[in-house]
């Protein structure tokens, strides 16, 4: 589902996920984030995938919802709120909060997130280092202790 969920967001290109990985992520030794699988007429129709964030606003540890996906033939079924639902009552039972992004082109999502009482972060802009800038960034790290700077506590 992962290939198809590339697919649908044109980023078929950018999925370097495996088996293996994924199941270390999943149910390794030290875990990183949690799925969902739904099923319909004995089917896989979706999954959601998530992991825990934490505010400082809060003091609180939240959701990070990285993936809702929902098969072609399974959508308007039910099947996504379902997801949605038990990964929010994840997030309410830890009096936290669930957070995610989406696409500005998937008018489909959008809407249904919008339906459920989901409000649009407008103020807050997503960034993203990887690849090279992310390295390079990185390679400052050990300057940057050495010189005394460090101010992690």
């Amino acid at each position: 589902m992962f290939a198809e969920l590339a697919s649908y967001e044109r980023l078929g290109d950018e999925l370097r996920a495996t088996e293996q990985a994924l199941s270390s992520a999943l149910f390794g030794e030290r875990a990183v984030a949690r799925a969902l699988i739904a099923e319909r007429s004995y089917q896989v129709a979706g999954y959601a995938l998530f992991f825990p964030t934490f505010s400082t606003f809060l003091a609180r540890e939240g959701l990070w919802l990285e993936d809702l996906f929902v098969r072609p033939a399974h959508r308007k079924a039910g099947v996504g709120r379902a997801l949605l639902a038990a990964v929010a009552a994840a997030a309410a039972a830890q009096g936290g909060r669930l957070e995610w992004a989406a696409l500005d082109w998937n008018e489909l999502a959008l809407g249904f997130y919008r339906r459920l009482g989901a409000r649009t972060m407008k103020e807050w802009v997503t960034h993203r280092l990887d690849g090279e800038a992310l390295s390079r960034l990185a390679e400052q790290a050990g300057s940057s202790l050495a010189s005394g700077t460090d101010h992690r506590r």
